[in-house]
């Protein structure tokens, strides 16, 4: 079911293995701005009506306004399984616990006396969420986009999914997890739709500062379109999980995991990297027994096999460290002894998962962390959500008259070596010099 490769006796360059040697889904969203440009440029100019035109045509549903009645967000509440209403209450409660303690404090330096430079940190005005709705809905979603941009201090948080064809509103469990959370200003759009609705403004809905939430190729492709207008996250692509395992760790525990993710979509990436041949065949037995038992075998099944997941075998587990480094997954699992040692040694990961107890399913509901993470490798360079996703750092400077008289002939000395005179006359006429 899932592919092997073999990298025992492999030479490891010094630079580290080649990325591109590791399984990965395709995701081409250079290949989709063609199809989502027209859209996001419709959108700017015939605003909600090219909005409710494209969730016709894509959702296969027209609702008579995009903004969600703030009774259907009340009913949703009251209608929510209260086992279901518990979780989530308990996924918000450590959600804000984890998010509060990452606000970032103002800090002021004196650089001279009479001279400062303050870092504050300010919320964006105002934020748009997606929350995708199309195998699953991902109730979730809202609490991991919206807690850390409450905790952040963001002022206006508005929540976008797409309509299901049966209401003509984002799914009840979505609406629901809006309303516990407070979140009063939800639209009925997805796609590409949504996000320029977000971008541009239309008359039911004010423009954002920044967007944030996963979503399908489109959503990735024009939030690449929108970036400038418009902040954003990351361009999320297909969930991924990697396994670093050895001899040591449980291979039901190490199948169920990799399900889990494949569970998403056929697209999604499910790689183990192991010391232990004995372990990956026990591995692929114990895939053939639960993935047969499985609800979503077929989606789970087309994943494993996909080109995007596969068992790699490596000699030693610092060679396996170099290998999930290089993948830099979304999701990384660390099932081998003293879990915890070899954890603190990952440099590339969204978020790592560290033993036989810290599933990727912890953190995808309630572990307190952010599942919304960078996808396709790019946790080599960008880190989750977080309240830092949604604060702008800005330098106030603060000198006195004697404190520039101090470094002034610097400035005129830096400005006169980069043929800009104009930048020292802005210092010298403060002292009666030449303007």
């Amino acid at each position: 079911m899932i592919s092997r490769i073999d990298l025992r006796g492999a030479a490891f360059p010094d630079g580290g293995i080649d990325r591109d040697l590791l399984p990965r889904a395709e995701f081409d969203v250079e290949a989709a701005l063609d199809a989502v440009r027209p859209i996001c440029e419709d959108v700017r100019h015939r605003g909600s009506a090219a909005v409710i035109d494209y969730g016709e045509r894509f959702d296969g549903v027209r609702p008579e306004r995009l903004r969600v009645p703030a009774q259907a967000l009340a009913d949703a509440l009251a209608q929510l399984d209260p086992e279901v209403r518990a979780a989530l209450e308990e996924s918000i409660r450590r959600a804000r616990i984890v998010h509060h303690d990452q606000r970032r404090s103002d800090t002021t330096t004196q650089v001279v006396p009479g001279g400062t430079v303050t870092e504050r940190w300010v919320p964006v005005q105002r934020v748009g969420l997606y929350v995708p709705g199309g195998l699953a809905a991902y109730a979730s979603s809202v609490v991991m986009n919206v807690v850390p941009a409450q905790e952040a201090g963001v002022e206006g948080v508005a929540v976008s999914s797409p309509p299901q064809k049966d209401t003509g509103l984002p799914s009840a469990p979505v609406l629901a997890a809006c309303a516990l959370l407070g979140v009063d200003e939800v639209y009925a759009a997805g796609g590409a739709q949504a996000i320029a609705m977000f971008a541009y403004g239309t008359d039911e809905c004010r423009a954002v500062n920044l967007v944030t939430g996963p979503g399908n190729i489109y959503v990735a492709a024009a939030k690449r379109l929108l970036k400038g207008r418009i902040g954003i996250d990351a361009e999320a692509g297909p969930t991924e999980i990697a396994i670093l395992a050895d001899a040591s760790a449980d291979p039901g525990f190490v199948a169920a995991d990799l399900i889990s993710q494949a569970e998403h979509d056929t697209l999604a990436a499910a790689v183990l990297v192991t010391t232990s041949a004995e372990l990956a065949a026990a591995v692929d037995k114990e895939l053939d027994v639960q993935v047969a038992a499985a609800k979503h075998r077929e989606r789970i099944t087309a994943a494993l096999s996909g080109r995007q997941s596969a068992t790699v075998l490596v000699d030693t587990l610092e060679q396996g460290l170099e290998v999930v480094d290089a993948y830099a997954a979304e999701h990384l699992e660390i099932q081998t002894q003293d879990a915890a040692a070899v954890a603190a040694r990952v440099r590339n990961a969204g978020a790592v998962f560290v033993g036989p107890h810290a599933p990727v399913s912890l953190g995808d509901y309630c572990a307190g962390s952010n599942h919304v993470l960078p996808t396709g490798g790019c946790a080599c360079h960008s880190s989750g959500l977080s309240v830092q996703s949604f604060l702008r750092g800005i330098h106030v400077v603060d000198y006195s008259r004697e404190a520039l008289t101090e470094v002034a002939h610097h400035v005129v000395a830096l400005a006169g070596a980069e043929d800009l005179p104009a930048h020292g006359s802005a210092v010298t006429v403060r002292f009666g010099g030449g303007s």
